[in-house]
This record gives C-alpha cells, sequence and structure tokens, in this order.
C-alpha cells in the first residue's frame, strides 16, 4: 500500500477518536444528564464515521479497525505486511486523536483514564458489537454491496451504541486511544486488554456469520 493509503488510515483513525472522545467531553460540559451524554457522543461518532469512510474507502480501503484487518487478512483482502503497517499507523493516529481532542478542551494531553471497565458481561458486549460490526462490513462485501458501507457501518454503531452495555467500542485501535482521556470516553488501561481480546474473537465470529449467511463473491 502507498504512503497515501497509511496516511489516509492514521488520519481517519485519528478523526473518529478525536470525535468519539471530544463529543464526549463536550456533552459532559453542556449536561449532567448521562442519557444526553451518550445521544451527543452517538450522533457525532455516526456522522463522522460516514464522512471518513465515504472520503477515504478511496485511498485506503477505510479500515480504520484492527479488528476489520484482522478479517481482511484471514480473506487474503491485504498482506500480512499492509496488516502490520495500517495496525501500526491506526493506532497512532488513535493516539493522536485523543491528544488532540484533550488539548482542544484544555486538558492534561495525556490523561490516562481511571474509568475501569471490567465485567464478564461487558466482555460479552465487545464481543456482539464488534461481530455485529464485523457481519455487517462482510455481509455487504459478499452479496457485492460494498459501495454501502459507508451508511452501514455507522447505522450499526449507532444502535450499538444504546443496545450494548459496553456501549460498543468494537475497535482495539479507538480502545487504546481511549485509554489516553479521563473523560466520559475513556477505559482504564487495564480494561483495555480484555476489550481487545473481545474484539478480535468478535471480528472472527462476526466473519463466520457473513460467510454462513451470503457465500462471498468469487472474484
Amino acid at each position: 500500500m502507498s504512503l497515501r493509503a497509511h496516511l489516509a488510515e492514521f488520519l481517519g483513525t485519528a478523526i473518529i477518536a478525536a470525535t468519539v472522545i471530544g463529543s464526549g467531553i463536550m456533552a459532559q460540559q453542556l449536561s449532567d444528564d448521562i442519557l444526553l451524554q451518550l445521544l451527543v457522543n452517538t450522533i457525532a461518532t455516526v456522522f463522522i464515521l460516514a464522512l471518513v469512510i465515504w472520503l477515504l474507502a478511496p485511498i485506503s480501503g477505510a479500515y480504520f479497525n484492527p479488528a476489520v484487518l484482522v478479517v481482511a487478512l484471514s480473506r487474503k483482502m491485504i498482506s500480512l505486511r499492509v496488516f502490520f503497517s495500517f495496525t501500526i499507523v491506526q493506532c497512532a493516529g488513535a493516539v493522536v486523536g485523543a491528544v488532540l481532542a484533550n488539548g482542544i478542551f484544555e486538558r492534561a494531553l495525556i490523561g490516562p483514564s481511571t474509568n475501569v471497565r471490567d465485567g464478564g458481561w461487558l466482555i460479552v458486549s465487545e464481543i456482539l458489537a464488534t461481530a455485529g460490526l464485523v457481519a455487517t462490513i462482510f455481509i455487504a462485501i459478499n452479496q457485492g454491496r460494498s459501495e454501502n458501507v459507508f451508511w452501514l457501518v455507522p447505522m450499526w454503531i449507532g444502535a450499538a451504541y444504546f443496545f450494548t452495555s459496553s456501549t460498543s467500542f468494537a475497535n482495539p485501535a479507538i480502545t487504546l486511544g481511549r485509554s489516553f482521556t479521563d473523560s466520559f470516553a475513556g477505559i482504564s488501561l487495564s480494561s483495555v486488554p480484555g476489550f481487545v481480546l473481545a474484539q478480535l474473537t468478535g471480528a472472527f465470529l462476526g466473519n463466520l456469520i457473513a460467510n454462513v449467511l451470503v457465500k462471498p463473491i468469487k472474484n
């Protein structure tokens, strides 16, 4: 993949992380109502996902998520080298996005989260959230309708914000980035490994669901 593709993956992931964290901080400043905070966070995330996927998909594929990369690698859509390089730039982008969000709200640029998110129900929630996300993406791809992913992904994430107990992180890179902010959207670093493992498990489950439901189109 070209330098331009890697830059697109970096910028896209950074923008998503900055939006998730920044909108959470803004929501906290505007209201003490947790439901309203979650609604603001959800709306901003849905809009930015649709935007960056639509704009950047022609450049890099708009993966923005190591869990999606894992499935793409298993399907031989990308090489092992691209998998590792994209994962690195996505994680870097998520951290930069977190630092940026902290900075524009006059917080410490790196503020480790104290928001512990532990519990079996949260792990199951992340498996479900990521499985649904991956299934959504690859059912569309299996059907030959990948051009619809830019609005299908935000629809799943928007709904999953409300029906999952973990509020649907569903992305190892963004999960890492969210550990750098002690705000509404944060997650303690100690909780990150459990979430990431659940997300990778969900990714393989989602791919299995997609392939069972719709036989992949052979090129």
